[in-house]
C-alpha cells in the first residue's frame, strides 16, 4: 500500500468558485477517487489562500474585518466543493495557527542558512488608502514600448518585465490617485544559493516535460533572482518575528497552508506531522495550474529542502479553461460560477466532460457548450446508463443468473482492460481512460440489441436466456459503473444499490456478480437540454451586468470624478500643437482576432474611396470582430506607423476607458462620412 499526500492549489479567499477554479480540484479528485480504489491510503488537503492586500480592501469597502470575509468565504468554497463531489480529508486556511507556526519553522530555517537578505526597495505608495500597492492595484504606461492601461510587473503589449515603480504615469486601481514613491525595507530570499540543487530537481522527472523544459531557461545564463518575500504593513498576514513591521508575502505562507491543513489534520487523528511531511515512506502530489508553476517549482522546493520537509514526488500541472474556444468572459456569460451551474445542471456532467479532456500534458482545456451536450448524451445516458435501464426491470423478480453466462468473451475482456485503464488514471491521462471505457461501452450496447431481451420476455420458453443476457448486460454496466467511479461516484453509488454492494475497489470489476436478486431499477442520469446551458449562460451575463452596475455611482448628471482623477488633464497644449494631430472618420471594412496577441484585433479602416489603413487596436477584451464591421470610428491618420510582430500598425482608433472589458470606441455621429476630418 502507497502512502500519498495530494494537494490542489489554494482558492483565494476573495472570491467564489468559478467552473475555471474546477478543472484543478476535479482533476485531482479524480486521481485521489482512483488511488482509494486501488487501496492505497491517500489524503487530499486543501485551504483557503486568505491573506494579501485585496481581503483587506474588500474588507474596507463592505466595512467588514477580514475575518468576516475569510470565513465566510470558506463555507461557501466549501459548499461548492463538496456540492460537485470534492472530497478532501482536511479544507484548512492560511491564516491558522497551525500555518503561523510553520512559517515560522521554515523562516528561522532560511535564517540560519544564511539566505535572507535585506534591501531598501522603491515601491508605490497610495497616499488616500494608505498602503503599499502590490502589482495587480497599479496600471500606467509601458517603460519599454509606450503601451497604456499595462499592470505593475509586465507588459501585455511588448512582455517586457518591470517593477511597479518603473511604469510611466501609474495610477492607482484602488482609489484612482497617483502614487507616491516611497522606499521600504524588503526580506528577500536567495535561491541563487541553490542553483544547482533547483536546477537537478526540476530536471528530474518531477515536472511534466514541457515545464521542465520551459524551466531550463532561469538556469541558463544568468543567477536566480533573489526572491521578495515580504511586505510592509499596514497588510493582512503573518508578521515576521524578526522583523516587527514586515509581513511574509502572500505566496511564501500559501504553500505553506498545505502543511498547516496537515498539521491540523494530524491533530484530529493523532498522528505526527513528520511521519507525513518528513518521511520517505510518503509520495507527495501537487496538483497546480501553469500560471503558477514558477513559485511551486522554484521558490517552494527552496524552502521545502532549507527547512527539512520532503519535496514534492510529483507536480501535476494544468493549462487554461476556455469556452467555445474563448477566454472566459463576463460580458459573454461563459464567466459561470459553480453555484450557478449547479442551480441547472447536474455536476456528473462537468466532471465527465473534464475528464474527458484532461491529460498529462500541460495543455488548455477547452469546454465547448455544443460537444458538451452531446458527449454527456452519448456516451453517459446512450452507452452506460443504458445497459441498466434496458435491462434491470426485466430480472425484477428472477435475480441474476446463478453462474455468470457465456458471452463470447465480453466480460473477460472488460476485466482485462482495466489495468490499462488504471494506468491511464495513474498517469493523469483521463481522456485516454475515458476513450478506453467508451470503447468498452460500445461493445456492450450491440449485445443487447443483438439479443433484444425485450422480445425474449414475450415468450415464456425463453426466460432462462432472457435472465441471461439480463445478467450479462448488467455486468458490463457494473464494471463500466467501477471503471468511472473516480469520475462519477454518485453513478457508482446508484449502481452498488442496484446490486446490493459498495462498488469501493477497482478489484471488483476483475469478478462478476451472480446470484441473488437486485434493487428496483432507479433513475440515474438525465439527458442534458440545451435550454439549461442557454440559461445558465443567460443568467451569468445577467449577474455580471447587475454587479457591474451596482458597482457605479448613481448620480443625476453628477458624474463621479474617479475617471479625471485616475488620469489628469495633460499639460496644456496650443491651437498649433493640437492642429498637428490629423482626426478623421474611417469605417471598419474588415476585423480580425490576433491569435497570437492578447489584446489585438486587426482592422481594415476605410479612409474612402481606395484609402485604407491597417490598425491594431487593444480592444479584444471589449469587441468581437464581426460586431466591428461597418462602424465609424476615429482615427488618428498622420501617427507615424509602427511596426509590431504582428504587422504594421499605421494608426490609432480613439478610445475611452482604463482597459480590458472597460474600453469604448469612440464613434462619430451616422451622419458622418469616411475621411471628413475631426476637429
Amino acid at each position: 500500500m502507497r502512502k500519498l499526500l495530494v494537494t490542489s492549489a489554494l482558492p483565494y479567499a476573495n472570491g467564489p468558485i468559478h467552473i475555471g477554479h474546477l478543472v484543478e480540484y476535479l482533476q485531482t479528485d479524480i486521481w485521489v477517487r482512483f488511488q482509494k480504489m486501488m487501496g492505497n491510503q491517500c489524503l487530499y488537503f486543501c485551504a483557503d489562500d486568505t491573506h494579501g492586500t485585496a481581503i483587506t480592501i474588500r474588507a474596507q469597502a463592505e466595512g467588514r474585518t477580514e475575518e468576516d470575509i475569510i470565513n465566510e468565504m470558506s463555507l461557501a468554497h466549501q459548499k461548492d466543493f463538496s456540492d460537485f463531489g470534492i472530497e478532501f480529508d482536511n479544507y484548512g486556511s492560511t491564516n491558522s495557527e497551525e500555518s503561523r507556526a510553520v512559517c515560522h519553522e521554515i523562516w528561522k530555517s532560511l535564517r540560519d542558512a544564511d539566505m535572507v537578505i535585506e534591501q531598501d526597495i522603491d515601491q508605490l505608495f497610495d497616499t488616500e488608502k494608505g498602503v503599499f500597492l502590490a502589482d495587480r492595484f497599479v496600471r500606467g504606461t509601458c517603460p519599454k514600448c509606450d503601451s497604456t492601461n499595462q499592470p505593475g510587473d509586465n507588459c501585455g503589449n511588448c512582455g517586457a518585465t518591470y517593477t511597479p515603480a518603473e511604469l510611466v504615469n501609474p495610477v492607482s486601481t484602488l482609489s484612482g490617485t497617483t502614487p507616491e514613491v516611497r522606499t521600504a525595507k524588503h526580506l528577500f530570499v536567495q535561491i541563487e544559493k541553490l542553483h544547482g540543487f533547483l536546477n537537478e530537481w526540476t530536471q528530474s522527472g518531477t515536472l511534466p516535460p514541457e515545464s521542465a523544459n520551459y524551466l531550463k531557461n532561469f538556469f541558463l545564463n544568468e543567477p536566480l533572482r533573489d526572491w521578495d518575500i515580504s511586505r510592509p504593513g499596514p497588510y493582512f498576514g503573518f508578521e515576521i518575528p524578526d522583523s516587527p513591521g514586515n509581513y511574509w508575502y502572500v505566496w511564501f505562507d500559501a504553500p505553506i497552508g498545505y502543511i498547516g491543513s496537515t498539521s491540523q489534520w494530524c491533530a484530529a487523528n493523532g498522528e505526527k506531522l513528520e511521519d507525513w511531511w518528513k518521511s520517505d515512506d510518503v509520495e507527495i502530489h501537487h496538483f497546480i495550474g501553469k500560471d503558477i508553476q514558477y513559485f511551486h517549482t522554484l521558490f517552494w522546493p527552496a524552502m521545502l529542502k532549507t527547512s527539512g520537509y520532503s519535496l514534492p514526488t510529483k507536480v501535476h500541472i494544468h493549462g487554461f479553461l476556455t469556452v467555445d474556444g474563448e477566454k472566459m468572459s463576463k460580458s459573454r456569460g461563459t464567466f459561470v460560477r459553480a453555484a450557478k451551474y449547479l442551480e441547472h445542471l447536474n455536476p456528473a456532467y462537468l466532471r465527465y466532460y473534464y475528464a474527458t479532456k484532461l491529460s498529462s500534458k500541460v495543455e488548455d482545456l477547452d469546454l465547448n457548450l455544443e460537444e458538451f451536450v452531446a458527449r454527456v448524451n452519448s456516451d453517459l445516458v446512450g452507452k452506460v446508463v443504458n445497459l441498466a435501464s434496458r435491462t434491470a426491470k426485466f430480472i425484477q423478480e428472477t435475480g441474476l443468473s446463478a453462474s455468470y453466462p457465456e458471452d463470447g468473451g465480453l466480460f473477460e475482456s472488460f476485466a482485462d482492460r482495466g489495468d490499462d485503464i488504471a494506468a491511464a488514471y495513474e498517469n493523469g491521462d483521463y481522456s485516454k481512460a475515458m476513450r478506453m471505457i467508451m470503447e468498452l461501452a460500445d461493445q456492450a450496447n450491440p449485445f443487447v440489441e443483438n439479443n433484444a431481451p425485450w422480445e425474449l420476455r414475450k415468450d415464456p420458453d425463453n426466460t432462462q436466456k432472457l435472465q441471461d443476457v439480463c445478467t450479462v448486460s448488467l455486468n458490463l454496466f457494473r464494471t463500466l459503473a467501477i471503471y468511472l467511479a473516480p469520475v462519477l461516484p454518485d453513478l457508482a453509488e446508484k449502481a452498488g444499490e442496484l446490486f446490493g454492494e459498495e462498488l469501493t475497489s477497482w478489484n471488483q470489476a476483475k469478478s462478476p456478480k451472480v446470484g441473488g436478486g437486485i434493487a428496483k431499477f432507479k433513475h440515474m442520469m438525465q439527458r442534458v437540454e440545451a435550454k439549461a446551458i442557454e440559461t445558465i449562460i443567460e443568467e451569468s451575463r445577467e449577474e455580471a451586468a447587475a454587479a457591474a452596475k451596482a458597482s457605479e455611482t448613481p448620480s443625476n448628471w453628477d458624474d463621479s470624478d474617479e475617471a479625471i482623477t485616475a488620469t489628469p488633464i495633460a499639460d496644456e497644449i496650443t491651437i498649433d500643437d493640437f492642429l498637428k494631430v490629423d482626426l478623421r472618420v474611417a469605417r471598419v471594412i474588415e476585423a480580425n482576432e490576433v491569435p497570437e496577441a492578447r489584446k489585438l484585433v486587426q482592422l481594415t479602416l476605410s479612409l474612402g474611396g481606395d484609402e485604407t489603413r491597417n490598425v491594431f487596436a487593444g480592444i479584444k477584451a471589449a469587441y468581437e470582430p464581426a460586431d466591428l464591421v461597418g462602424k465609424l470610428v476615429v482615427l488618428v491618420a498622420n501617427l507615424a506607423p509602427r511596426k509590431m510582430k504582428f504587422g504594421v500598425s499605421e494608426g490609432m482608433v480613439i478610445a475611452s476607458g482604463p482597459g480590458g472589458e472597460d474600453i469604448h470606441l469612440i464613434e462619430p455621429g451616422s451622419g458622418a462620412k469616411p475621411g471628413q476630418r475631426v476637429s
